[in-house]
């Protein structure tokens, strides 16, 4: 196939296009930004060269001068929409704020590109916006008394939770486009099939759990709470291991 190298190669050592000629109809980025545009509205399943290649209006064959392996426009894919976070020149000094507002931005950005936590991989970790994004992480987790493993496990646990939630959101959200009756009307009937059971005496414990502590039923108050609570395990002023 045209473009691809005989070794392994990190695509972002390589050049934009291969070999001479006149200059390129489009860029590198032309080409990740269709195939962004594919998977934002079909889904990641309908990117494939020859699709790329019919939103640009171009022949398949020249893709493979820009982007030699379908796994490369992936890991492109994934890195461009990473550019997405919008990081202030320096760190606030207030590590939890600064990580949970990086928490929030991830699953605004997640939600914009469904496909994205399905797409995300260790194997795409040092990307360039990756990278940039693992940088400013570590310099607002500079005031936490932590060594830096902990702290590349904090960076990770709280991207893992992020896309756990948002892929949950997902589910849901796709569930509820199929059902016959409104969202509302299903959470209503679950509700009065769950006081039922607890009603009955067969669950005690979980009963006496819910009395005294409802679960939160917005989805922006169960993500809050669940970033605190994950902050608050690293977090040493809060009897978290940080230094540990």
């Amino acid at each position: 196939m045209t473009g691809r190298a005989a070794e392994p190669e990190v695509i972002w050592t390589r050049p934009e296009r291969a070999g001479r000629g006149p200059r390129p109809a489009y860029s590198r980025r032309d080409v990740v930004d269709a195939a962004v545009r594919i998977a934002d509205g079909e889904g990641v399943e309908a990117v494939s060269m020859r699709r790329v290649a019919a939103e640009l209006g171009c022949g398949t064959m020249s893709l493979y001068n820009y982007v030699p392996r379908k796994e490369d426009l992936h890991e492109l894919m994934v890195d461009a929409v990473s550019g997405e976070y919008e990081l202030p020149e320096e760190p606030s000094g207030d590590w939890r704020a600064d990580m949970t507002a990086v928490a929030h931005q991830a699953r605004a950005i997640m939600h914009r590109h469904p496909w994205l936590p399905r797409m995300t991989t260790t194997a795409y970790g040092f990307t360039p916006n990756a990278l940039r994004f693992l940088e400013w992480c570590l310099g607002c987790l500079a005031p936490l008394d932590a060594p830096a493993g902990v702290k590349m496990q904090l960076i990770a646990m709280v991207n893992g939770t992020v896309m756990a939630t948002v892929g949950d959101e997902h589910a849901v959200a796709e569930r509820a486009r199929g059902l016959p009756w409104t969202e509302e009307e299903e959470q209503a009937v679950r509700g009065t099939y769950l006081r039922g059971q607890l009603a009955s005496g067969r669950y005690p414990q979980l009963a006496a759990l819910l009395a005294a502590s409802p679960v939160p039923a917005d989805t922006e108050q169960i993500f809050d709470l669940t970033i605190r609570r994950l902050l608050d395990s690293f977090d040493p002023a809060r009897g978290g291991g940080g230094s540990g």
